[in-house]
């Protein structure tokens, strides 16, 4: 199933067919951002976080492609209550990648066609992993010099590895689901951008694991290449195991370069 999705997201981004820009009849644009984060705590407690992400944005002509790729680490000091030696041990990893696809119906048009795929590991979890695929349509609601809306909403699968636990072995679940997607972006001011990513999987079948996912974040640009932003991300599972909870949630201030 891994391999297949793998496949898929190839598919998903047809960016190696495009021919160089310059003999191009249209030009495309091509974004690139990077963004990073660290905290480092020494003396009574020793620990160490990092958070890294990168996007990619492609658009030519009716086709516009998306990826982006975020990943966490912690490392906190612990001592062994057995030798007393003190060691530093992971307690947050996890990464997670989205990749879409969008053909816009008509050139300079409001309506599309997406595909969209989307992978999650998070060690500290209730699942392994978590993938899904989906397909469906969408419209550019709002576009405005200083708004925009886009929001999509179409049938897809979702499998999930759930972790094992002293109880139970590790299961693996496939399921059908209607995901709905929804991304605002607004200027506050011209060096102030504010936005808000909502996401939901919600499946099919009673009983099964539905995902909710929200991201909010406020972008100040510091140099012309150069922002801060600080964001915040809940990820909401509706079925997981007793000692796992529901809701996460993720508050970062990170530096973002953009290419």
């Amino acid at each position: 199933m891994k391999s297949k999705l793998a496949i898929t997201a190839l598919c998903l981004l047809p960016l190696a067919s495009q021919t160089a820009f310059a003999e191009e009849k249209k030009a495309s644009e091509l974004t690139m951002s990077a963004e990073l984060g660290f905290l480092f705590k020494s003396g009574n407690t020793k620990s160490g976080d990092i958070k890294a992400g990168f996007n990619l944005k492609h658009k030519k002509d009716q086709w516009t492609n998306l990826f982006a790729i975020n990943a966490l680490a912690k490392k906190l000091e612990e001592k062994d209550e057995e030798t007393g030696d003190k060691e530093f041990v992971t307690t947050d990893n996890k990464w997670d990648l989205k990749a879409q696809t969008n053909y816009t119906l008509h050139e300079n048009g409001k309506n599309y066609l997406y595909g969209n795929l989307g992978y999650q590991q998070d060690k500290f979890s209730g699942f392994e992993s978590q993938s899904s695929l989906s397909a469906g349509w969408g419209r550019h609601w709002i576009d405005t010099e200083t708004s925009s809306l886009f929001a999509d909403i179409g049938p897809g699968v979702k499998y999930d590895v759930i972790r094992a636990t002293d109880t139970e072995l590790q299961t693996e679940e496939t399921n059908f689901i209607l995901q709905a997607q929804a991304l605002y972006t607004t200027k506050i001011n011209e060096f102030v951008e504010f936005k808000q990513y909502l996401v939901a999987k919600q499946t099919f079948e009673s009983g099964k694991n539905s995902v909710y996912q929200s991201e909010t974040s406020i972008t100040t640009k510091l140099i012309e290449s150069m922002q801060l932003k600080f964001a915040l991300r809940i990820d909401y599972d509706t079925e997981v195991a007793p000692e796992f909870e529901n809701t996460n949630t993720e508050t970062s201030l990170t530096l973002v370069y953009n290419f």
